[in-house]
């Protein structure tokens, strides 16, 4: 399985470093926020690599509940539970970080899978500058340019069937709701396979410390997305 080198797994428990973290997010999401830069004060292990894994263990059914509950950080052992309808993710020290709810048939194709994984996360990690910042900027708000916090809550998908060959995500619309200095965030997208509509997703985020909106701001903040990421591919190019 690709997302062996991102993890490591050890009598039923699986832990990640920094490195693995951030890799992950960069090569295989290409997603640069910087709270999964390998040095970030505030690092945490990207959610979808979470959602990843899961999958990859436990197989994808019709019908899943996926909700965050707490920052993985590096050096955290998750121990992997007897693979039951409601899945609890949670470290040795019994805190829970991630619950899973599954119904319906399941599937445990490992190419459907991979697919299904790699397109999603891809969308995911494109959330930012992509979609917020448009999204942010319709209400006249904007991300803290010197401390944003983009954080992953929940997420569901709806399958109409498990005979799928190479699915895809298409975005279908987005919700934003603000309370004071946060933003409450709905990505609902479509699933596809073959040019049709195969099942639905919503996933839940929340943004905070929103500011009032600048455009110099937003442009310089998008500015320096880009020069991290290009700089990362030069740097891996070099390596």
């Amino acid at each position: 399985m690709f997302l062996d080198q991102y993890f490591s797994e050890h009598n039923g428990k699986i832990s990640f470093t920094r490195e693995q973290g951030s890799d992950f997010a960069k090569c295989v999401a290409d997603d640069f926020n910087p709270l999964h830069d390998a040095d970030a004060r505030r690092f945490c292990i990207p959610g979808d690599l979470l959602f990843s894994i899961m999958l990859s263990k436990y197989g994808l059914s019709r019908h899943m509940e996926f909700i965050f509950s707490g920052m993985v950080v590096a050096g955290v052992e998750l121990v992997l539970p007897e693979s039951l309808p409601d899945l609890h993710i949670k470290d040795t020290d019994d805190r829970e970080y991630l619950s899973i709810h599954r119904s319906g048939d399941n599937s445990t194709d490992e190419s459907m899978i991979q697919y299904l994984t790699r397109d999603y996360v891809e969308f995911s990690g494109h959330t930012f500058p992509h979609i917020l910042v448009p999204l942010l900027a319709e209400q006249n708000v904007m991300i803290n340019p010197y401390r944003p916090m983009v954080m992953y809550q929940s997420m569901i998908i709806d399958l109409d069937t498990l005979d799928i060959k190479k699915p895809s995500l298409e975005i279908d619309h987005n919700e934003l709701q603000i309370t004071g200095k946060r933003g409450n965030i709905l990505l609902a997208f479509n699933l596809m396979d073959s040019g049709k509509v195969i099942g639905r997703g919503k996933k839940h985020m929340l943004v905070s410390g929103l500011c009032e909106y600048e455009q110099s701001a937003v442009e310089e903040l998008t500015a320096s997305f880009d020069r991290r990421k290009q700089l990362f591919s030069r740097d891996s190019d070099v390596n």
